[in-house]
């Protein structure tokens, strides 16, 4: 029996504070503001600490929503799970995807739907004390988030899991000597460094969550044991929150929409064999890629981009790890952004930059919602 009905639609954006396209959607009755669940988007900022896009985004978003789900506009971040991720590097176009769930009454389900159908489920960690942060506990803490938004989703099956969006928290100068006033070390003094540690943390954290680790994770394990990694795991630390926001997608037979996910995992920046095999997986193959109806039928592509750390891509030298202007996540942006819209026909694309333990070393998972209606 299907018990929830679920809906996605990808906006562009004009600005981070741009809420036009949404709520033109909404007073056409194309959404119903009642039913968004999260939204993910794509912001115009550099992606670093001062990225402050990402906050006016979903000050932005909360004070346009507010009303429609009758609470005040702090309040809405309780109800509605976002995740902004700052930099909109090359290609690379602004916009937000918006996901709504919807309870299916006694006698409504449709019938006709058969398989595992995309599903959504959201989950909030508690505040992290700045000490916290890239340790044991953010991962404890992550991976229990992650368990309840597997259940939120209907999704039991961990293999059902494609694809798991976190927005996590960073390090401040003023969070560090907070910590350190009450004798408290942090994992670093480098807030720009922190972003990397709780990126890190908690994709392990999913990892821990969905079985792809065994055994307990070490503190000295994050940012150390490339190996250790997961195939789903998608993370952005932002300086806008303490906590860890969780989004979980997958299919599940509890949900009703003409839409599915699959992923796959780039083994590095140049791996299109593997989204290759992503689209395969939701029914558009390498035949397809050609034609105009992919880029209908395709609601929208997630992916992680970083410069491999050993500083080459197939025994290729880059320099993306020693250019001083541009940090290295910008560059991992821009061009992971341009491979994939070059295979897909679109540019608004997620591409999320710094993929430490989200897929393996230099590489990352890419997921993709395709709409199956005949």
């Amino acid at each position: 029996m299907r018990t929830t009905s679920i809906d996605v639609v990808r906006i562009p954006t004009k600005g981070p504070g741009d809420v036009s396209g949404l709520m033109n959607l909404i007073e056409a009755g194309k959404i119903e503001p009642a039913s968004i669940l999260a939204i993910l988007g794509k912001t115009e900022g550099n992606g670093g600490v001062n990225d402050f896009t990402r906050e006016y985004a979903v000050s932005a978003l909360s004070g346009a929503l507010a009303p429609y789900v009758d609470l005040p506009k702090q309040n809405v971040e309780q109800k509605i799970a976002f995740v902004m991720s700052g930099g909109t590097e090359g290609v690379l176009s602004p916009h937000i995807t918006v996901f709504a769930r919807a309870a299916i009454a006694d006698g409504g389900s449709d019938t006709s739907i058969e398989g595992k159908r995309l599903s959504i489920g959201i989950a909030h960690t508690r505040d992290f004390m700045p000490e916290e942060l890239g340790r044991s506990a953010q991962i404890d803490e992550t991976a229990r988030a992650v368990r309840v938004a597997m259940a939120d989703a209907g999704i039991d099956d961990p293999q059902d899991v494609h694809f798991v969006q976190i927005k996590c928290p960073l390090l401040t100068s003023d969070r560090v000597e907070a910590a350190h006033a009450r004798g408290q070390n942090t994992v670093t003094a480098s807030a720009y460094g922190s972003m990397a540690y709780s990126r890190g943390a908690s994709a392990l954290g999913v990892a821990s969550a969905l079985g792809e680790i065994d055994g307990d994770i070490q503190d000295e394990q994050v940012l150390k044991s490339w190996n250790l990694f997961s195939s789903v795991a998608s993370t952005s630390a932002g300086i806008e929150l303490m906590h860890n926001v969780v989004i979980v997608l997958g299919n599940s037979t509890s949900a009703a929409s003409p839409f599915v996910i699959g992923h796959a995992v780039m083994r590095d920046s140049i791996d299109s064999a593997a989204v290759i095999d992503a689209l395969e997986s939701v029914g558009l193959g390498a035949k397809d890629l050609s034609d105009s109806i992919v880029p209908g039928r395709l609601v929208n592509i997630f992916a992680k981009a970083e410069a491999s750390p050993d500083g080459s891509v197939r025994g290729c030298r880059h320099t993306m790890l020693d250019d001083s202007d541009i940090a290295s996540t910008r560059h991992a942006r821009a061009f992971v952004c341009g491979a994939l819209a070059g295979l897909v026909g679109h540019a608004e694309i997620y591409v999320s930059g710094g993929a430490e333990h989200q897929g393996p070393d230099g590489g990352g998972p890419v997921a993709l919602i395709v709409d199956r209606t005949p």
